[in-house]
């Protein structure tokens, strides 16, 4: 599997991060999921939901540690236009998994934006980002040191 933006999302991920950080509306989130099952980005791509996206190929991984991340507007670095690089990123903060335990092993990490986190379902949660997130369990806590996850240019 590769890093890819959904074909919903395609110059739109900014603006969700956006969204989240400026608290529009304020039951808004970016959803972390880990996959145990990533299929391909050809299939992956034409999805719009994150319903649509585990009934195909992909899996979402819920055992051994592992669970949704929800990142909030007090979570998400202030978005900032870097006039420098000429580019808009949308920058995820440092995120654990709390010892997943062997076995429970994980092939990717879906970035996706909920407006509404009080009473959404996944059939309203929007795939923003594939991104590959290879982990072989073993107890020990999953960091995820990611940074930008996404840069419009």
């Amino acid at each position: 599997m590769a890093n890819f933006v959904y074909n919903i999302a395609k110059g739109r991920v900014s603006e969700f991060f956006n969204r989240v950080d400026s608290n529009d509306p304020s039951t808004s989130a970016i959803i972390l999921v880990p996959l145990s099952a990533s299929g391909t980005e050809a299939e992956g791509q034409d999805y719009d939901t994150l319903a649509a996206v585990l009934a195909g190929t992909a899996n979402e991984q819920t055992s051994g540690g592992w669970s949704r991340k929800t990142l909030t507007d007090s979570d998400l670095s202030a978005i900032a236009v870097d006039d420098t690089n000429n580019r808009m990123p949308a920058t995820l903060p440092q995120v654990t998994w709390t010892g997943p335990t062997a076995g429970n092993d994980t092939t990717g990490l879906l970035i996706c934006y909920d407006a509404d986190t009080g009473s959404g379902t996944d059939s309203g949660i929007i795939p923003l980002v594939h991104c590959d997130f290879a982990v072989v369990a073993d107890g020990n806590d999953v960091i995820l040191n990611a940074g930008d996850c996404f840069r419009a240019s």
